[in-house]
């Protein structure tokens, strides 16, 4: 907490603390691998642009925070790990203004990886959210800290007795699901949603988009209605906790599992085990 390593019983905020009053913040998730953060410089530039989007100083620079993160990864001895970073505005006045609130406080916290096996995945059912998001809004380009959107999304797909939720935009396309990024294929082509659709551009998605230009895939950004993927060879969702997931049901429907979807989470394996 702010360059402390603390034990995470000894933790505490401020019950005045902005987010905690109003999610007026920022988060990043980063999946580590063998020690190392994976798509570090990524996360980062997220953070920073969400932060001087929210106008919320960044308390360290990116050689202290990166220093701090692998402290805490070496002192956890997990070296496969999800790590968060957690950026709030801090204390202020009270009321919506954030006059008076320049004491930011920064949070990293670990948490063992959950196992992913690219052979073994299993498949996630879906339901289409009756939870709507804005189309186009800049918010959604930011992780910040007020996720009750998603939260109730997630919540819908799990009182159904599905594993995730596909949201919506105000316009009847679909934009992303709970947690994760879409993806499907279509005519031999791997199709995500424009970012104008109102998601977020999760830095998984944008590694998935090189790996699969770089293995010589077509690839290509495009609305999405329920049909679409009623109808395509494969859908399947993309986050840096679970890596590459299939989806085996929206709304009850079955949908198609195609072996591409195996080969290009063996190429992302590939690329991870490269890059460290």
């Amino acid at each position: 907490m702010n360059g402390s390593l603390i034990a995470e019983s000894e933790a505490t905020v401020s019950v005045f603390d902005r987010s905690f009053l109003y999610g007026d913040g920022l988060f990043e998730t980063i999946r580590v691998y063998a020690g190392i953060p994976f798509r570090w410089e990524q996360h980062l530039q997220r953070l920073e642009a969400g932060a001087a989007f929210l106008g919320i100083r960044i308390p360290w620079n990116r050689a202290m925070l990166l220093a701090a993160g692998a402290e805490l990864i070496a002192h956890n001895g997990l070296p496969e790990a999800l790590l968060r970073l957690t950026l709030s505005r801090g204390v202020g006045p009270r009321g919506y203004s954030t006059r008076g609130a320049n004491q930011p406080l920064l949070v990293m916290a670990l948490h063992p990886a959950p196992l992913v096996d690219p052979e073994n995945t299993g498949a996630w059912k879906l339901i289409t959210s009756s939870v709507r998001i804005a189309t186009s809004d800049r918010l959604a380009t930011f992780k910040t800290n007020n996720k009750l959107t998603q939260i109730l999304a997630r919540s819908e797909a799990e009182s159904q007795g599905a594993n995730e939720a596909l949201l919506l935009n105000t316009d009847g396309r679909f934009a992303e699901a709970a947690s994760s990024n879409l993806f499907w294929l279509e005519n031999e082509i791997l199709c995500t949603t424009p970012l104008a659709e109102g998601l977020l551009a999760g830095v998984t998605r944008g590694f998935i988009l090189e790996l699969a230009r770089d293995l010589g895939w077509a690839v290509t950004e495009r609305s999405c209605r329920i049909h679409q993927l009623q109808q395509a060879a494969a859908v399947f969702l993309t986050a840096c906790s679970f890596e590459i997931l299939p989806a085996s049901h929206l709304d009850g429907v079955p949908l198609r599992q195609s072996s591409s979807v195996r080969d290009l989470h063996r190429a992302y394996r590939k690329a991870v085990l490269k890059d460290r």
